[in-house]
């Protein structure tokens, strides 16, 4: 993966975190066992701190960084969206950050609580546990049911078993002219999205609400 240290300091990976080749880290980047780091994310610690904590999982294409001195930080099971960006913000144990959403300076988003989709959290914003938050700029619409909590731990789930996966059998490869005969099926979970008729009862939400 491209790593770079800066002024002495270097990124450091657990060695059971999967981070993915095409991922960037620079400086004070500290990734935690189990991890996922998806394909083009940057985590650039050239001037606060970066850190996942374990389990947690930073998607495609997102972005972490922050101002000199501050830690931006995902903790235990932190779930972020593809696209989001994390800047100088805390994202407590178990909450999910949904895609494309930006969370800003100083803020922090409470244990299992979930930020929708292409939200936009302001500097200095805090949330109570287990809210759903949602909005540009982002409020608090409301508590959590314990369902749509267990919907997004089963995502979760699906990631840190992605590190196993992804560790075990990713290879760079040319690809195919044509379709393969036999084609074998991806081994990828049966965690569906909220909204549909595939969810879990009690997990189908208003497309406002979903993450």
């Amino acid at each position: 993966m491209p790593c770079y240290r800066l002024e002495g300091v270097t990124p450091v990976v657990h060695p059971s975190a999967y981070v993915h080749p095409t991922a960037v880290l620079i400086g004070d980047v500290i990734v935690g066992p189990n991890c996922y780091v998806g394909p083009g994310a940057v985590m650039r610690g050239d001037f606060g701190q970066l850190v996942l904590e374990e389990g947690a999982n930073l998607q495609d294409t997102c972005v972490m960084h922050g101002f000199p001195g501050c830690v931006t930080k995902v903790e235990q099971d932190g779930h972020i969206g593809h696209g989001a960006v994390l800047h100088g913000c805390v994202i407590k144990r178990d909450a999910m950050v949904g895609m494309n959403a930006v969370v800003m300076d100083g803020a922090v988003i409470g244990e299992r609580s979930i930020v929708a989709a292409a939200a936009f959290v302001k500097a200095g914003f805090e949330c109570p546990p287990q809210s759903l938050v949602l909005g540009s700029p982002a409020q608090v619409k409301r508590e959590l049911s314990d369902q749509e909590v267990a919907w997004k731990q089963q995502g979760t789930r699906e990631y840190q078993r992605l590190v196993g996966r992804c560790r075990e059998q990713m290879e760079a490869c040319e690809p195919l002219s044509e379709l393969d005969a036999d084609r074998p099926s991806l081994d990828a979970g049966s965690t569906a999205p909220k909204g549909t008729t595939h969810a879990p009862k009690g997990q189908r939400q208003n497309s406002e609400e979903s993450a």
